[in-house]
């Protein structure tokens, strides 16, 4: 079983999962056992589990989602508004995340992971991000841009320096692509690292919009892997991309701003990144120098489908919301519900969510970590589900009407850390072009 699961528990273990079984003194441990004490999780328990689904393709899968709801609903829903008003990170709860074995669910269990797979990491998102996009958005960072970008591409010594401490949550990483005058044309990054007669590099240059940059306002986060050119202006721009790790506390990296007063995402810290003659020693190249386009790429690819899970999480909260606010609101002596206008609202939203949602886990339950080329459903899920979370919240705020605008009514927020979706980890536009792009060698559809 994965990290958070072991034998102690009562799961039975799958053989084409990696095993790591840790005492029951361990932490994760711990809370799973207070979880299975539950008379609900006591019964799945006791009982054989339900037939795996397509959203839950194993055992493992639906003992991870009952895991990480219950830690929802009692540790992430109760912080989330405050934490939002504040436009603070919640330090404490990330850690928490860590000793539930969540920041490395697509990590191999020697480095402390939990040796999942891209839907065990869509199942996390999904499940976050129901209460809390902004919190959801930093874990992403952490677990994916950084620990699962470096479990892919990093060295077995680069693994074993950086992954167990990022895993446990004793880190913060983040990674840092975006520049201010280069976004979705990333390969046009200004940002260089000038190679050294000793082997090391020298890393000038900034990065913008990058998240987990900042943990408080004039606070770094801890460790980041950072794209840079290193080839020269003659050097095709796919072949000249190098990828570095960069950790607080190296000379001449600093904070350039913490950004604040975004629409969204306000509990999810944000930062410009500066490096001034930053000394990287070579055992910071991750893989080959002009190596880092594959690993972008590869990367981005789960990005965009754990950015799909959360826009389908804002989607299941939102259409919950609306249907039982519908049932229970009265106007002119009848429920909202019976109203025609109404059900459009919540039947187009039901339908749109669950064609977001089978696409999610059909492309989740066939992506390989390891591989790249996966382009057009990776983009095609990200383009679909993004616009589709931000329309249910919208209409879930029409549903409530002057309520749904109101902070105290969770529908307004979700709208508003909807928007990000359809913009981080590549624009709707980009997806289009690529999809396009992939489509063009097709002679059938699907």
């Amino acid at each position: 079983a994965p990290r958070f699961l072991c034998s102690s528990c009562c799961f039975p273990s799958s053989s084409h999962m990696r095993i790591a079984c840790f005492p029951s003194s361990r932490p994760s441990c711990r809370l799973l056992a207070r979880f299975m004490s539950t008379s609900h999780a006591s019964q799945l328990a006791a009982e054989s589990l339900p037939q795996a689904d397509l959203f839950n393709p194993s055992e493992e899968h639906r003992a991870l989602r009952e895991m990480v709801s219950s830690f929802v609903n009692t540790e992430v829903e109760p912080q989330a508004l405050e934490y939002n008003r504040a436009e603070r990170f919640n330090h404490e709860l990330f850690c928490r995340t860590g000793e539930l074995g969540l920041l490395g669910v697509t990590v191999d269990p020697e480095y402390g992971g939990s040796g999942m797979d891209a839907s065990a990491a869509c199942i996390v998102h999904e499940e976050l991000s129901a209460s809390d996009p902004a919190f959801c958005l930093s874990y992403l960072a952490h677990s994916q841009l950084f620990v699962n970008n470096l479990a892919r591409n990093g060295s077995v010594e680069q693994c074993a320096r950086w992954l167990p401490s990022a895993c446990s949550g004793e880190v913060i990483g983040g990674m840092g692509m975006s520049e201010p005058s280069s976004g979705t044309d990333v390969l046009a990054m200004r940002s260089n690292a000038t190679k050294q007669a000793d082997g090391s590099y020298l890393l000038n240059g900034s990065k913008m919009w990058i998240t987990n940059g900042a943990v408080s306002d004039t606070e770094l986060g801890d460790v980041f892997l950072v794209y840079a050119r290193t080839g020269g202006p003659e050097v095709k721009n796919s072949k000249a991309v190098s990828l570095f790790v960069v950790e607080k506390g190296m000379a001449g990296f600093s904070l350039g701003q913490r950004l604040k007063d975004k629409c969204g995402m306000r509990a999810s810290p944000t930062a410009e990144l500066v490096f001034d003659n930053v000394r990287i020693p070579p055992s910071n190249l991750i893989g080959a120098e002009g190596g880092a386009t594959l690993c972008m790429m590869r990367n981005l690819e789960i990005e965009r489908v754990v950015l799909a899970a959360m826009a389908v999480g804002i989607a299941r909260r939102s259409l919950e919301v609306m249907n039982s606010y519908a049932s229970q609101r009265e106007a002119f002596s009848q429920p909202l519900a019976a109203f025609g206008q109404i059900q459009r609202y919540i039947a187009e939203s039901y339908a749109e969510y669950m064609a977001g949602k089978t696409y999610l886990y059909q492309t989740a339950n066939s992506l390989d970590l390891d591989s790249a080329g996966n382009r057009l459903d990776t983009d095609g899920v990200k383009l679909y589900c993004t616009t589709m979370g931000k329309n249910i919240a919208d209409r879930a705020i029409q549903v409530l009407g002057g309520y749904g605008y109101m902070g105290d009514y969770v529908v307004e927020r979700l709208w508003r850390d909807a928007k990000l979706l359809e913009i981080g980890g590549g624009t709707l536009e980009s997806h289009q072009k690529n999809m396009v792009r992939e489509m063009a060698g097709l002679q059938h559809m699907p």
